[in-house]
């Protein structure tokens, strides 16, 4: 029996490849295993039998031996932003590293050293652990004097949603008490505040925006030289599609604070340079931001940066992404919970409250398109569950909308998920125990909340279909170490709660057929069947039978985008 059931074949059709003696993981809950696929014109002419795949042989056709290799499915990010990783490899960055303020100050000067521009271009420096600006005094100290007073610097959280500008970078940004004391109440804690009133450095979301609108855009060199990186990384960790959440964010643009500037572009023009250089080997779902100041209203201006790039070869625009609340870290405790921070008796900050969180979900849902919802603490996740579930009383639109993060969650809102048609997008790689969560989280949450971090087990169980997700650059690309992770919930510092660990099967799902229709691709790509567009990769371990302490070491060895090896040796 031939594999799959999304296209059909004639007699008399030949395969430009047939790919021969291997052992593939089609993806396919019906037919799960074949020997030999036929490829023609980029997509799955017949999989199955080593017989019948061989009466598509042509004059022409070449055969290949994958040498008993075992093969999948390409592999499927649902949150990745892949652009923005390639630009912060390019610039400054620290990788996340745990620095005192004096080992920071003393790498930013090698890199004051290094740099070609004067001091009227800010310093922007990436990957900054969000740990550093907990004493953000010891930073004034360092960076606001000497070379540093004439020198505008930004330190970009990790996380992307905190960062840290020196005096300098603030008095450019227009930052001070004036600023702060003009603020509403729900937005002051953007700003963070030293005890005389002063502005201290600290940003969080909308608080950031006031800086990054500021920043000189990327040349179109630099974007494409960042395209680049993010292709290449993806490919070669086997990935062929991403969904991007966030592509009309980067340096100058504003993601929380729809006064400070116009819906721009963003990274998009890194996509159509890329695609139009023939070097987009990956399918790209492009998502843009509502502000959580928008509207209704707001989405025929985020309709009008789509129809711009339509019809891209690789590229799609299939929804809207809103975020609900920031991150549970201190000292942002930006995550809107249930329950209470136990430092400072605050629930944290819904961007969106539910009345308007409800309107532009209805309204996204109306007009067909996905949205997908980020939320990291359980009160963000109830309140999009209750704006989706009104959408779906008011129309089937059979459109896949998701949560992504997924944190906390209330065991009561579980089941929620299947019964309103939600998909959970998750970055199970941070279900470990590091310093983010032994620092920054647990001295202020219950214990029973902070075990119950990353539910995915729980969610699956209350039939929630699980999608895997990197948020490239917040943490790596590589898929193969957060399935690890998810199947084993330990890292550098122990175990967290080893009930929510994932079964090998359903990661490989959630990388798949999970993540196609995420990114709403599932009749194209997600799974090897016929008619699909022959997106695969060729590994270095039977990833089916090898214990999960080698899956994570997994190697790809070919990967193959629309029948084409854009990924490895040649064979």
């Amino acid at each position: 029996m031939l594999v799959g059931s999304t296209g059909s074949v004639g007699a008399n059709e030949v395969a430009d490849t047939i790919f021969l003696d291997a052992k593939i993981y089609t993806a396919n809950a019906n037919s799960p295993d074949a020997e030999a696929m036929a490829v023609s014109q980029g997509r799955i002419l017949a999989i199955g039998k080593s017989e019948q795949i061989l009466h598509y042989q042509g004059a022409k056709t070449r055969m290949l031996s994958l040498e008993g290799r075992r093969v999948m499915p390409g592999l499927i990010d649902a949150h990745s932003h892949a652009i923005f990783a390639g630009l912060a490899a390019l610039a400054p960055n620290l990788e996340d590293q745990e620095l005192s303020p004096l080992e920071l100050a003393q790498q930013l000067q090698t890199w004051l050293v290094e740099k070609e521009s004067g001091p009227d271009v800010p310093m922007v420096v990436f990957g900054v652990n969000p740990a550093v600006w907990s004493a953000p005094e010891s930073l004034s100290d360092l960076l606001d004097a000497g070379a540093w007073q004439h020198q505008a610097v930004l330190l970009m959280g990790a996380d992307y949603h905190t960062a840290w500008a020196n005096q300098a970078m603030r008095e450019k940004a227009g930052i001070d008490a004036a600023y702060v004391q003009s603020l509403p109440a729900k937005s002051q804690h953007t700003i963070g505040v030293a005890s005389n009133g002063q502005p201290d450095g600290v940003l969080v979301d909308a608080g950031l925006d006031k800086v990054t609108v500021i920043l000189p855009k990327p040349a179109e060199k630099q974007l494409l030289a960042a395209a680049k990186i993010a292709v290449e990384t993806n490919n070669r960790y086997g990935i062929t599609a991403w969904m991007d959440p966030a592509a009309n964010a980067g340096p100058g643009e504003a993601l929380f604070s729809r006064s400070l500037g116009s819906v721009g572009e963003g990274i998009l023009p890194a996509y159509r340079v890329l695609s139009e250089a023939g070097l987009l080997t990956a399918h790209v779902a492009a998502l843009l931001v509502a502000s959580p100041e928008s509207d209704a209203a707001d989405l025929e201006r985020l309709d009008s940066v789509r129809k711009r790039f339509a019809h891209i070869p690789n590229l799609s625009l299939p929804g809207i992404k809103v975020f609900a609340d920031g991150v549970l870290e201190y000292p942002a405790q930006s995550a809107a919970l249930l329950g209470r921070y136990e430092n400072s008796g605050k629930q944290g900050e819904l961007l969106l409250e539910q009345r308007k969180m409800t309107q532009l979900v209805d309204a996204i849902d109306q007009r067909g398109w996905l949205v997908h919802i980020h939320a990291l603490g359980d009160r963000a996740v109830r309140v999009s569950l209750d704006a989706i579930e009104s959408a779906r009383k008011k129309r089937s639109s059979g459109v896949p909308h998701s949560i992504t993060h997924l944190q906390l969650v209330s065991p009561a809102d579980y089941p929620r998920f299947k019964q309103l048609d939600v998909m959970a997008v998750m970055q199970l790689h941070w279900a470990e125990l590091d310093n983010y969560l032994l620092d920054l989280v647990k001295p202020y949450i219950p214990d029973s909340e902070f075990q119950g971090q990353y539910p995915a087990r729980s969610l699956q169980q209350h039939g929630a279909v699980i999608v895997g997700a990197s948020d490239w650059p917040i943490s790596t690309a590589n898929p193969w170490e957060a399935m690890h992770h998810a199947m084993t919930r330990s890292g550098p510092d122990g175990g967290l709660n080893a009930g929510e660990r994932m079964g090998k099967d359903s990661m490989f799902r959630a990388y798949t057929i999970n993540a196609a229709r995420a990114i709403r691709m599932e009749r194209e790509i997600g799974s090897l069947d016929v008619g699909k567009q022959a997106d695969f990769i060729v590994l270095d371990r039977d990833v089916l039978e090898v214990d999960v302490e080698a899956l994570k070491d997994t190697q790809v060895l070919a990967t193959y985008f629309a029948g084409r090896q854009v990924y490895g040796a040649a064979p």
